[in-house]
């Protein structure tokens, strides 16, 4: 699946079979519902889990809590714009694949 692949399945009532936990916190975040993506990515451990955690609350307008995350994860906060880090952050995940256990 590319980027274009996951935003059509976006018009279903789930994420895609088979995709990842970082994946499903992103597709229930642009189908905007935030607090399952927040308890998705709450469950999400290492560097990847602080990533999503990160971008939501930046989405949340929470830029302490983001800054906080974007520590967590070893990086600087974002500086596009949030639907530029959405696309990023699926490109990436769709291409490393799941985060480790």
């Amino acid at each position: 699946m590319d980027v274009t692949g996951f935003k059509e399945s976006l018009t279903g009532a789930s994420p895609p079979a088979g995709c990842s936990e970082l994946l499903a916190a992103l597709w229930w975040d642009a189908k905007n519902d935030w607090e399952q993506a927040h308890r998705i990515a709450q469950d999400i451990s290492g560097p990847q889990g602080a990533r999503i955690h990160a971008y939501l609350h930046r989405r949340e307008g929470d830029r302490s809590n983001a800054a906080y995350w974007y520590s967590r994860a070893g990086q600087s906060p974002y500086r596009g714009g949030l639907e530029a880090e959405w696309e990023d952050l699926v490109q990436t995940y769709l291409t490393e694949g799941p985060a480790p256990n």
